[in-house]
């Protein structure tokens, strides 16, 4: 139902309202000011604080586009030392940025207003001027603009040098890299927090969606051997210990919410300890993915019955011992006795739950997925105990209970590789390929599907005589997810798991098996091969595209076609949804792959243009450096926008064939515009 309101907003809005062709600089979209924060007499903040138009934001420096989809730029920053300062680490946030969750994976990004810190280290008395170059996205629902990388300065003085300071190197200066927000000032956020948006619709979506899952994983808790064999036996205590009815249920009901309360309490002691700091390292550090599979691993080997993951004993018994005591601190400590007998079966749940909550960034995520997970747990335990006859319904324990623990375990090492492969796309490893993530959950779910028919079975395992309608039917959804998985092997869609497995542009071969040869879509002659180094695939591979606007009017030429100039960013999300959806329906794929030649202009390519070649450019307010910007300060130039994307059909000298148009996700408002500057070209 979300992704149905948001596509019928994205054909019915008005798509040119902020990037409107009387619009075309950046300037008043965003508004950058500068300033310097003391921290001793010694060193320093230079703060970067931004200022947005409503509707905007700008990218926080932990924002990491493998996980968003490839979209989105992080803030940076350039400063040169010299002798008056070093610089001390890298920029970080100076404010809690937003984290969200989306079809594209997830976005860190700030809302209405942005401050980045970067420290530095002060070696003179003397007043002096620091001068940076910073760079930034800026995007809205409609797209983002890439303004070139800008100038600024600040003024030093009133500094002592610490004489006695150990030098440091220049190794942590490294600008614009990842690393974990830092907290503002009491004063600064203060000031700010009226201002700020703590919190968003779609947060309280994820919250939502953490304690749905947390309940699920109580409930999947619940039908392990370590959990459900206790049900009987603690329900039958409170029965037999009870003076009365009344007193029976009283005493279920404490059971009940202690074993809330200590879950709950182990999410915030969770929290505190790894804190805001911690929680968004979580979500976007490399490192902490690697760990997050080996854990995943760890727990999927336990399930599996390599070993079991238990408490020491020693806690056991002194929780035990203290039950013994009676009364209402008895009950909470039955309770706290239940959690630690169970942990063998409960632990790698609740890791796993944990883990997935603590990439949300948010403080009360973890909490919030136990509070889901105990109320599981408290439940069944307090209604059983207020209706003991319900007991007569349950199940017998039985070799059942193991087959859910081998079900989790498969199902663990699939979710592991997730996190294996964000480390894979962030450092370009490539040893983790969508083919290969497929074809091993394929496997994974195919052997599910085959050891609940009880067909395989392992060392813990007691023979399947007969099989369960509902066991034969969880068979049946494992065994056809797996043939659901099988065509993405070889290319194909896989919707079910868009945003777990790697996306379909990290393939092995760039699309050629599945398209044929990398020649699909254009004619398979000389000419192809003469332009054969130059095309380039976008899309599901079958269409190809030109990165230099001369060498793709030189082909055009040569092919007598119209031109498709298509500005657009290796970090625009609009882009990459026109390419992945629109680009490749069925109406529209023909008319890309044989009427038109198509160049892709990206204004934000960073590649660096020779040095005789760099110039100040009033058109984007700033030098142009790269080959972004050049592409930038053509658009600006020529069509007064910074709209990416940004689509215009044109002949070979340059002159305009239809009107430009920005994100069109409505099919026939897309073909119409095609085939009006097709139509024109022809005449």
């Amino acid at each position: 139902m979300k992704k149905l309101i948001l596509f019928i907003l994205s054909v019915f809005a008005l798509k040119a309202t902020i990037f409107s062709q009387a619009s075309i600089g950046w300037q008043d979209k965003i508004k950058w000011s500068f300033s310097v924060e003391k921290i001793n007499e010694s060193r320093a903040n230079v703060v970067l604080s931004a200022k947005l138009s409503k509707g905007f934001h700008v990218f926080s420096v932990n924002h990491i586009p493998e996980n968003a989809d490839l979209t989105g730029i992080p803030t940076s920053i350039s400063i040169a030392e010299n002798k008056n300062f070093k610089v001390v680490g890298k920029l970080k946030d100076g404010i809690k940025a937003h984290i969200v969750k989306d079809e594209l994976g997830t976005q860190i990004y700030f809302e209405e207003i942005g401050v980045f810190k970067q420290e530095i280290e002060i070696l003179t008395d003397k007043r002096f001027k620091i001068p940076f170059e910073y760079s930034f996205q800026i995007c809205n629902a409609d797209g983002c603009i890439f303004p070139p990388d800008q100038e600024g300065s600040v003024e030093i003085s009133g500094f002592k040098p610490d004489l006695n300071a150990e030098k440091t190197t220049n190794e942590d200066s490294l600008n614009g890299s990842k690393t974990e927000p830092i907290s503002s000032s009491n004063e600064e956020q203060k000031g700010q927090s009226l201002e700020l948006k703590q919190s968003s619709p779609k947060k309280k979506d994820s919250n939502l969606l953490i304690f749905i899952a947390g309940f699920i994983a109580g409930l999947v808790a619940l039908l392990t051997p370590c959990m459900f064999p206790m049900i009987p036996m603690t329900v039958t205590f409170f029965t037999k210990q009870s003076k009365s009815r009344s007193e029976g249920i009283f005493k279920a009901l404490i059971y009940g919410f202690s074993i809330v309360l200590i879950y709950v309490s182990f999410g915030l002691i969770f929290t505190a300890a790894t804190g805001p700091l911690g929680l968004n390292d979580l979500s976007t550090n490399v490192w902490m993915n690697l760990i997050f599979f080996s854990v995943f691993m760890l727990f999927a080997f336990s399930f599996l019955g390599a070993f079991e993951i238990q408490l020491p004993s020693s806690w056991v018994n002194k929780m035990d011992s203290q039950a013994d005591k009676g009364g209402l601190i008895g009950i909470f400590f039955m309770a706290f006795t239940l959690g630690l007998v169970s942990f063998s079966c409960t632990g790698p749940i609740i890791g796993s739950l944990l883990v997935e909550a603590s990439t949300t960034g948010s403080y009360l995520t973890p909490a919030i997925g136990m509070t889901g997970f105990s109320l599981a747990l408290a439940i069944p335990f307090t209604l059983f105990a207020i209706f003991p006859g319900w007991l007569n319904s349950l199940p017998q324990s039985g070799g059942w209970l193991n087959s859910v623990k081998v079900v989790l375990g498969l199902t663990e090492i699939a979710l592991a590789l997730k996190f294996l492969s964000s480390v894979d796309l962030a450092y370009h490893w490539n040893i983790l390929s969508r083919e290969w993530f497929v074809a091993i959950w394929f496997v994974l779910f195919l052997i599910m599907g085959i050891y609940l028919l009880g067909k395989l079975r392992f060392s813990h395992d007691s023979p399947i005589e007969k099989i369960s309608v509902p066991r034969f039917m969880f068979a049946l959804v494992a065994l056809t997810f797996s043939v659901y998985l099988l065509p993405g092997m070889f290319g194909a869609p896989l919707r079910l798991i868009d945003g777990i497995a790697p996306p379909r542009t990290h393939s092995e071969d760039n699309f050629r098996y599945v398209n044929g040869g990398l020649e699909t879509g254009i004619e398979k002659d000389s000419l192809a091969s003469k332009y054969h180094e130059f095309m380039h695939p976008v899309g599901d591979g079958s269409i190809l595209v030109f990165h230099d606007l001369k060498t793709g009017t030189a082909y055009a030429k040569e092919r007598n076609l119209p031109i498709l100039l298509d500005f657009t960013g290796h970090a625009c999300q609009n882009c990459r949804k026109t390419e992945s959806t629109v680009w490749t329906n069925d109406e529209i794929r023909p008319i890309l792959q044989k009427k038109v030649v198509i160049v892709s202009l990206y204004c934000d390519d960073k590649t660096k243009l020779p040095k005789n070649q760099v110039y100040y450019s009033k058109a984007i307010g700033g030098k142009v450096k790269t080959v972004g910007n050049k592409w930038s300060e053509f658009q600006v130039k020529k069509y007064k926008s910074l709209q990416q994307p940004l689509y215009v059909i044109t002949d070979h000298k340059g002159n305009d064939l239809t009107e430009t148009i920005g994100y069109t996700p409505n099919i026939q408002e897309y073909k119409s515009f095609l085939m009006k500057g097709i139509n024109r070209f022809g005449n």
